[in-house]
């Protein structure tokens, strides 16, 4: 069985939309299939809709998260509730073309555990995608993960990590597909182009964007620890050859250097220089345990789901 997690916010009738869709063409496949409907704190009535579906179709379960976490917390929820030997999460936009579910469906069945759908070229904007596009292009230079051509923000997973999200990975501060593509799995790309015709405005206020990008960030890469590293042995070694050249002029050189005489508080600003390279150096060192620490003890829960709807 497949299991199909549809982020749902302020999705309305875009619900009864898209599992018609979805029932018409997964049951044509002879696909076996639970929809799995995350409201992800909705202010309209779209989680109403979700619980009539519910009652209506035995394949349909709806949750509703204790307040909007974005759709990588809601994605996380999904996969803690879902049931099927694969899943894939969906956005409620309907710009994924469904048929193309059933492809995933049939490679994974062909063995693939990890299969990655991107789009083939986006239309979002200059300015969007010109920031998406270097957003990628630093996470793929500074990570231990690779995106496809233009990123990816969904996947296509087996059980066996589905199970591993659920039981060894915190959904704190990270982004669902960073954390499936760390796996490892050797993913299949899979190149799609995105349904036209369809303009909804995107939800994804840029604090959302802002956030997400921090969360991807960080959560892959420890280039910022390492560059602080960087820069403390930088510091130290410029400031080690001052030492060395200013102690050879005040010793056996010529109190006027380049034409200048050395002021008394040289020594005291080349002494701060020295140490101020080693205390970054130091703090480089320590900040490696401690993200080390860090990632063992995120033990905080990602997302909520109410208790009324388990």
């Amino acid at each position: 069985m497949l299991s199909i997690i549809l982020l749902s916010f302020n999705s309305n009738e875009r619900l009864k939309k898209a599992f018609l869709k979805l029932s018409s063409i997964l049951t044509s496949n002879n696909i076996r299939f639970e929809l799995i409907i995350i409201d992800d704190g909705s202010s309209d009535n779209s989680f109403e809709i979700a619980q009539r579906l519910e009652a209506k179709h035995l394949n349909v379960k709806s949750f509703q998260l204790s307040k909007n976490y974005t759709s990588h917390y809601a994605i996380f929820a999904g996969l803690s509730v879902c049931s099927g030997k694969c899943a894939i999460p969906i956005p409620d936009d309907e710009q994924q073309p469904y048929d193309s579910i059933v492809d995933m469906y049939k490679l994974w069945k062909d063995g693939h555990k990890v299969i990655i759908p991107y789009r083939t070229k986006r239309n979002d904007g200059f300015l969007n995608n010109l920031f998406a596009n270097l957003f990628y292009k630093i996470i793929n230079a500074v990570s231990d993960i690779k995106f496809p051509p233009g990123g990816a923000d969904i996947f296509f997973i087996d059980r066996e990590i589905i199970d591993i999200l659920n039981n060894r990975i915190h959904p704190l501060n990270t982004s669902s597909i960073s954390e499936v593509l760390r796996l490892g799995y050797s993913p299949y790309f899979y190149p799609y182009d995105r349904v036209e015709g369809i303009n909804q405005k995107s939800r994804w206020t840029f604090k959302k964007k802002f956030k997400l990008f921090k969360d991807t960030f960080f959560s892959c890469s420890i280039w910022p620890i390492r560059l602080i590293t960087w820069f403390g042995i930088f510091f130290s070694v410029i400031s080690f050859f001052i030492i060395l050249i200013y102690s050879y002029v005040a010793i056996w050189g010529n109190t006027d250097f380049w034409g200048e005489k050395l002021p008394g508080w040289t020594s005291t600003v080349v002494i701060i220089s020295f140490f101020s390279g080693l205390i970054l150096f130091s703090l480089g060192i320590i900040a490696e345990y401690i993200w080390r620490i860090y990632e063992d003890v995120k033990d905080r829960p990602g997302f909520i789901i109410k208790k009324d709807n388990l």
